[in-house]
């Protein structure tokens, strides 16, 4: 009979449990370090002004918005009728500088939950094979008034037995990610970037 208990302690659960731990691991620090990647090389641009020498800072990315707002005219005379020259309101080009991150989702990707399911199926089969053989012969002779008769028989049996053991793994890895909230500090900053917002009437 086949020691089962053994077979199953032979099995390297550091492998088969810890494998997918530290793939999640992994993947969770390659998701951080791609939100790092990201804030550098879109929301920051290299200074014209900067040399292989004299390196410098990167400067924060800026989109500029332009469009026409209907502002009071500060030279409006109410004394005098409207006209193309006297008017209430006149048109003005306004131009808005925005950090270019704050118009953009930035990735925040987080393993919530990492489910592993395993399942090792061991199945001992005990086999016997028992086979027979069996032979008989006889001959008969007359000569005259003696009669010979012969006869011979042999009986053979032979059996063997053995064991068989069925090995049937199974492992699922279930990972439910989310795109997490922004880190209170990054929040901060994008908050500081908003108020930079600048609008300049043309």
């Amino acid at each position: 009979m086949p020691n089962l208990v053994a077979e199953l302690n032979s099995l390297d659960f550091s492998v088969y449990i810890g494998g997918p731990l530290q793939a999640a691991v992994q993947a969770q620090n390659a998701a951080s370090m791609a939100q790092v990647n990201f804030i550098q090389s879109v929301g920051f641009e290299e200074d014209p002004s900067s040399t292989a020498t004299n390196p410098l800072p990167k400067k924060l990315r800026y989109v500029d918005f332009n469009y026409k707002k209907s502002v009071p005219n500060p030279d409006y005379d109410s004394s005098l009728p409207t006209g193309p020259s006297n008017q209430k309101f006149i048109d003005s080009e306004v131009t808005i500088a925005v950090p270019f991150l704050t118009t953009l989702s930035i990735p925040c990707l987080r393993i919530e939950e990492v489910v592993i399911d395993f399942n090792a199926k061991l199945t001992s089969t005990e086999t016997s094979n028992v086979s027979s053989e069996f032979a008989a012969s006889a001959e008969l002779g007359i000569n005259y008034k003696i009669v010979n008769f012969k006869a011979s028989a042999s009986y053979k049996r032979t059996s063997n037995s053995g064991s068989n053991i069925e090995k049937t793994y199974n492992m699922g890895v279930h990972v439910r990610a989310v795109n997490d909230e922004i880190p209170a500090g990054l929040d901060r900053v994008l908050t500081m970037l908003e108020d930079s917002i600048a609008s300049v009437n043309n």
